[in-house]
C-alpha cells in the first residue's frame, strides 16, 4: 500500500501542475455526470417496475370484483401475447382442493402460505411461455389467493434502451469534462503560466526588467493569481531598484577609489626607490602616503556601513537627543578648530528621548556637522537647533536644524545631495567621498526620522532632522 502511494507522489510530481489541474477539474465532472445518470437509470427503472406493478394490481382489483364468489379456476391464461390481458388464476390454500387442470403460473409454497393468510401480498418475476412475467399473489379471501400476471420483456427492453442511452450520455459527459477540465485549467493557470516564463527568463537573462503581462481590469476586482502576478510585478521593480543600486554602487566606489589607489600605488613606488630620495622627500611621501591610506580606509569603512543597512543592530535604547548633540558639537570643535559651533536648546527639548542607537545617531550628527564646516568660511559659524513642534512638550514632535553660512545647496544640485557618491562642482576640490549624507539618511530612515535638506534664510545651507512624536519603545534595530 505504501508502495502505490510513493509510487502516486511520484507520478504527481512529474506531471506539470495543469495536467493535475485538469485531471482533477475532469475527474469531478465527470464524477457527477456518471453519478447523475446512475441515479437516472435506477429512477428509470424503478418507475417503469412501478408502472408495471399499478398494472397487476389494477388487474387483481377487477378480477376480484369480478370473481368473487369462485372457487379454484383459472380465470385468464393468455398472457403470453402482448396485446391479451393479465394471466390470473385463483389457488386454495390446500392442494387437495385444486383443478384437475393445471394451472398456467407456477403455485409455490409461499403461494399457499397468501392463501392461508400466513403471508402478506408480494410480487415476483417468473418465466413461462419462454417470456418473462411479472406476477402479483394477493389474498382473494376464504383460503384463497389470486394471482396475476403481465409480460415483462417490455420493461426489461425499455430498461435496457435507458441504460444503453444514459450510458452513452455520461460517456459524452466524461469527454465534456475532460475538455473542460483542460480549458478551465489553461485559462485559471494562463497568469502562472506567464509568471512562471518570466521568473524562467529572469533567471536564464539575469535581467529584472522582464514584468508579467496582467489582464484589464479595476485594481479592486483582480483575482487571486492576478494579484499574485501583481505582487510579483512589484517584487521585480524592487528588485531591478536593488540590483541597478548595486550597480551604481561598485561603478561610484570603483570610480572614488581609483584616484586614491593610483595615489597609493605611486607614493609606494617612490618610497621603494628611498634611497635615492632626501629625507625631506621621503617624509612628504610617507606623509603623503598615510593620508591616501586613511582616506582609502574611511571610504571602505563608509562603503561598509552603507551595505549594512539590512544586517541586525543593536537593541534600541532610550536616548537623549541633546546628550548626542551635545557630545557631537564637542568633537566637532575640537576637529575644527577655526569653526564655531553654536547649539541652542529650546524648551521642551532638552527632556526629549527617542528609542535609538547612539552609536549611529552620533554619527549621523557628526556627518552633518562636518559636511557644514567644510563649506563654512573660517569664522562663521555653525548653528545647531534643537526644538519641539507640535502639542505634547518634549514627547511631541523633534527637530534638529543643522545650518552653515557657506554657499549654499545650488537648486540643481539640491535632489542629489543625499545620493552616493554625488558630490557638487564646488565641493569636488574638498576632502570627502560623497558618502557622509547618504549615511546620514540612511541612519535617520532606521531611526523613524526624516532628513530633509534646503536653502538657508539669508544664505548658506539648512539640514533638518525630524522626528515624529514619541512613541512606546519597540523591540528590534534600526
Amino acid at each position: 500500500m505504501s508502495g502505490v502511494r510513493r509510487l502516486g507522489a511520484r507520478w504527481r510530481r512529474r506531471r506539470p501542475l495543469r495536467t493535475r489541474l485538469a485531471l482533477a477539474a475532469s475527474a469531478a465532472v465527470a464524477l457527477v455526470a456518471v453519478g447523475v445518470c446512475a441515479a437516472a437509470f435506477f429512477v428509470i427503472r424503478y418507475e417503469l417496475l412501478h408502472q408495471l406493478d399499478l398494472s397487476l394490481t389494477q388487474s387483481a382489483t377487477r378480477v376480484i370484483q369480478e370473481n368473487r364468489g369462485e372457487g379454484p379456476q383459472v380465470v385468464a391464461g393468455e398472457c403470453r401475447y402482448l396485446s391479451a390481458p393479465a394471466c390470473a388464476q385463483i389457488v386454495q390454500a390446500d392442494p387437495a382442493a385444486d383443478p384437475g387442470e393445471p394451472y398456467p403460473l407456477p403455485v409455490s409454497p409461499p403461494v399457499r402460505e397468501v392463501a392461508a393468510g400466513k403471508r402478506a401480498p408480494y410480487y415476483s418475476n417468473v418465466s413461462r411461455f419462454g417470456q418473462p412475467l411479472r406476477m402479483l399473489t394477493t389474498p382473494f379471501g376464504d383460503g384463497r389467493a389470486l394471482q396475476v400476471a403481465l409480460r415483462a420483456d417490455p420493461v426489461e427492453k425499455g430498461v435496457r434502451q435507458a441504460a444503453v442511452l444514459l450510458a452513452g450520455v455520461g460517456g459524452v459527459g466524461v469527454l465534456l469534462a475532460g475538455l473542460l477540465g483542460y480549458a478551465v485549467s489553461r485559462a485559471g493557470l494562463a497568469p502562472v503560466a506567464r509568471l512562471t516564463s518570466t521568473a524562467e527568463r529572469i533567471a536564464a537573462t539575469r535581467d529584472p526588467r522582464h514584468r508579467i503581462e496582467l489582464p484589464a481590469g479595476p485594481p479592486g476586482r483582480q483575482d487571486e493569481v492576478t494579484r499574485l502576478a501583481a505582487s510579483f510585478n512589484t517584487m521585480l521593480g524592487e528588485l531591478e531598484q536593488s540590483v541597478s543600486s548595486q550597480r551604481r554602487l561598485v561603478a561610484d566606489a570603483s570610480h572614488e577609489l581609483r584616484t586614491p589607489l593610483t595615489a597609493l600605488r605611486t607614493n609606494a613606488e617612490l618610497l621603494a626607490r628611498g634611497d635615492r630620495l632626501t629625507p625631506a622627500q621621503r617624509e612628504r611621501a610617507s606623509a603623503a602616503l598615510g593620508r591616501g591610506i586613511r582616506e582609502v580606509t574611511g571610504l571602505v569603512n563608509d562603503l561598509i556601513e552603507l551595505a549594512r543597512d539590512e544586517e541586525p543592530l543593536p537593541l534600541l535604547e532610550d536616548v537623549r537627543i541633546v546628550e548626542v548633540a551635545e557630545h557631537t558639537v564637542a568633537t566637532a570643535r575640537r576637529h575644527w578648530p577655526q569653526t564655531p559651533f553654536l547649539l541652542d536648546v529650546g524648551t521642551g527639548a532638552a527632556q526629549a528621548v527617542r528609542p535609538g542607537v547612539p552609536a549611529r545617531l552620533a554619527r549621523l550628527l557628526t556627518n552633518l556637522l562636518d559636511n557644514a564646516a567644510k563649506f563654512s568660511p573660517p569664522g562663521t559659524p555653525v548653528e545647531v537647533t534643537l526644538s519641539t513642534y507640535g502639542s505634547g512638550g518634549s514627547a511631541g514632535g523633534l527637530e534638529l536644524a543643522v545650518r552653515d553660512h557657506g554657499p549654499g545647496i545650488p537648486a540643481a544640485d539640491l535632489p542629489y545631495v543625499f545620493d552616493r557618491f554625488y558630490r557638487a562642482e564646488a565641493a569636488r576640490a574638498l576632502p570627502g567621498s560623497g558618502l557622509g549624507l547618504a549615511m546620514a539618511r540612511q541612519i535617520a530612515r532606521a531611526h523613524g526620522a526624516e532628513l530633509t535638506a534646503g536653502a538657508a534664510p539669508g544664505g548658506g545651507a539648512l539640514f533638518t532632522l525630524t522626528f515624529g512624536p514619541q512613541e512606546p519603545p519597540r523591540g528590534g534595530g534600526p
